[in-house]
């Protein structure tokens, strides 16, 4: 038995020291520095809670930076869910070619975040770009896409609810699990498709709508490449997400003991979120064998 146990030990090692050496000490590192003064030229000084001082009273930009983040994940997550939800039920139908329909849907999802394709839909949004050409034919182009404030978060929300394939394709093995005696039985009882929607598929779906809307959550508070790339933040800052004033506080400013201050402010919020999201879940999340009406 002992010599099992450290088999068993011996395969997860890699396991246990990747989670040490890559995640559990950069982790407590950071939270070190974020109470110090480092410029990555010399040794960290202690400074307390000066960071955070000044993130909360003299510090405008991270106030805007917040801001326009907390909107950006608000506005993203449940479109992105939505949309996902939205294709994945139709790609539940068996229709002909559908295993191709299903994997050009899914494609999006692993490029979207690349740098090619920030690139690309940058091209795509300039002012002679593919879009303001689509619209000038219907006469509602061109459109000022990087210069509007509002236009500018438009394109990169754009973006993010275009990588919709991964959201996608968990709702789809979620709806095909669905025992289909209960559409026939609702069927047969007069049931329209929207209502079956709504009190048969919606609460069987619910488990994995609360997965997807954490899972989403978290991976929009760290968007980077798409702001970075498309707008660099601006104008006036209106797409410059926590993620952006992190990076150029550590590696233009060279001030990681600051940024390390908004990567754990960034952190508390998610978690906070997070935690709220559970909570909730109580009230609307509903598992096999579960017996709330």
């Amino acid at each position: 038995m002992k010599g099992q146990r450290f088999l068993g030990l011996g395969y997860l090692a890699p396991y246990i020291l990747g989670l040490l050496v890559f995640t559990a000490v950069p982790f407590l590192t950071s939270l070190y520095l974020s109470f110090t003064s480092y410029d990555l030229m010399s040794s960290p000084r202690w400074s307390g809670f000066a960071n955070y001082e000044r993130l909360f009273t003299r510090d405008r930009t991270f106030v805007k930076s917040l801001n326009v983040t907390l909107l950006y994940v608000f506005i993203t997550v449940p479109l992105k869910l939505a949309f996902a939800l939205f294709i994945a039920a139709i790609l539940n139908y068996k229709l002909q070619f559908i295993n191709f329909f299903r994997t050009a849907f899914y494609v999006p999802s692993i490029l979207g975040g690349s740098i090619a394709i920030a690139v690309l839909w940058r091209y795509m949004f300039a002012s002679e770009g593919l879009v303001n050409m689509g619209l000038s034919v219907i006469g509602l182009g061109p459109v000022d896409w990087f210069g509007d404030p509002t236009n500018a978060l438009i394109t990169i929300t754009l973006l993010r609810c275009w990588q919709f394939g991964s959201a996608m394709v968990i709702f789809l093995a979620a709806l095909q699990s669905i025992d289909k005696s209960l559409y026939e039985a609702a069927s047969i009882d007069g049931a329209g498709k929207i209502t079956t929607f709504i009190f048969i598929t919606l609460p069987l779906l619910t488990p994995v709508i609360f997965f997807n809307l954490i899972m989403q959550m978290v991976q929009a508070f760290q968007e980077f490449n798409g702001p970075y790339i498309i707008t660099q933040g601006g104008p006036l800052k209106s797409t410059y997400l926590l993620p952006l004033y992190i990076y150029e506080e550590a590696f233009k400013k060279f001030n990681m003991g600051y940024a390390s201050a908004i990567a754990w402010i960034l952190f508390v919020i998610i978690m906070a979120l997070t935690l709220v999201a559970f909570w909730s879940s109580k009230k609307w999340v509903y598992y096999a064998g579960d017996k709330r009406n």
